[in-house]
Order: structure tokens, then sequence, then C-alpha cells
């Protein structure tokens, strides 16, 4: 059977290579305590190879692989995507000041914004109510219950403006992330990637964001 390059764990080799767009890779720069085993790394760098994103140069013990074409691996990876994939509970929060009572309520917790609420960060591109972030429950169960007690969350059978994502990238998804103002912000690529097919306005906003960070000068990484 053909593995999913996109999958979770495999997708740790991707986002390092896109992290690194110029670097020359070998197999063992992938593999380690945070990475993934000798046999993935082959098979997503010859997947990617396939894929024509990436070519390898043969050179004995000096072989290397380096990636050519990122747009196009990005491309690909937006048709075997959507944040739909991941387990989303939603909650209602009566205050307009929903991020900033998050930041203080949650400080030190394994968290980060995503979607449009993650994004505006960088752009401010899209007004809106609903606030999602990946919360990291893996190694404490019980995390959900404790955020919700945290910040007085309230389930409601219909609507709601917090959605709590439980990662279907659970290896891979706080790859790359950072703080912005004190606030945790997945990484740009996995804003991308979550926007790309979301709606309303997803993919408006997804563009918006990777037109600015090539503006800058930088890569979706």
């Amino acid at each position: 059977m053909r593995r999913n390059i996109f999958a979770d764990k495999a997708s740790l080799v991707l986002r390092r290579m896109l992290r690194e767009p110029g670097r020359r890779w070998v197999i063992r720069d992938f593999v380690g305590t945070d990475g993934v085993s000798l046999g993935l790394a082959q098979t997503v760098l010859e997947a990617v190879e396939a894929m024509g994103c990436a070519e390898r140069n043969k050179k004995g013990a000096a072989s290397f692989t380096l990636l050519t074409n990122p747009e196009l691996l990005i491309s690909e990876w937006v048709k075997a995507y959507s944040v739909s994939r991941n387990e989303i509970r939603t909650f209602y929060l009566p205050y307009p000041d929903v991020v900033r009572r998050m930041k203080n309520a949650l400080a030190g917790l394994p968290y980060a914004f995503t979607l449009h609420a993650g994004a505006n960060f960088l752009t401010s591109w899209v007004k809106t109510e609903h606030v999602h972030l990946y919360l990291d429950d893996t190694a404490e169960p019980d995390l959900l219950l404790s955020v919700r007690q945290r910040l007085g969350l309230k389930e409601l059978v219909n609507g709601g403006n917090v959605h709590i994502i439980r990662p279907y990238y659970a290896h891979s998804v706080f790859f790359n992330s950072r703080k912005i103002n004190g606030y945790p912000i997945v990484s740009k690529l996995q804003l991308y990637l979550d926007l790309y097919n979301y709606q309303p306005r997803g993919r408006e906003h997804a563009e918006r964001l990777k037109e600015m960070i090539k503006g800058r000068g930088g890569f979706l990484a």
C-alpha cells in the first residue's frame, strides 16, 4: 500500500524540508528523538522526488536530496488535507476579549491558535468572533476539562465561538510554532493548510498570508 506522505509523522519530513528549502538533505537528517524512522524518511524523500518536488543528486556516500518545487508540494498537500480531519469541540465564552482571556488563563499549557484567529496575528485580514486553537491533551487526558474550568466555557446545543481542536497531526502540528506578543501560534505552514479548505473566507485568507510572507522574503514553513 502506498504511504500517505501527508500523514502525521511523515509530514515531519516535509515540514523540515519546507523550513530550509535550500538545504541538501540526507536521510539521517530526519532521524532522532523528535524525528522519524530511517525507512519512513527514505519513503517520503522518494515520494517527494516522484511527485516532481525534489531531485536526488547521486554521488555515492555524498548523495543528497534537494527540494526543487516547494509550491507544488504545498499545492499537493492542500489537496490531501482539510482542517475537518481534526476532532473539534465548540464552546461559548460570553466576552469580547476571548483571545486575551485565553492567554492569561492558559499560560503554560500546550496549545496554539490557528485558522483566522491565528493568522490574524500576522495579517489582521478577517474580522471574526470565532477562535480556533489546538490543544495537546496526549499526556493529560483531562486537560480539556481543566481548560473549560479555567475559562468558564459553556457547551451549547447550537452555536459557540471557541473551538478546541484535538489535532489530526498529533506529532507535528506544533512544529515550528512560535509566540507573537506572548500568544502561541501554529506555524505559517499549518495556518495555510488549515485555512485553505476552510469556510468562510479560508482560502482568501490563506492566499493573503502566503502573499504577505513572500513579499517579506520569507518561506511558508
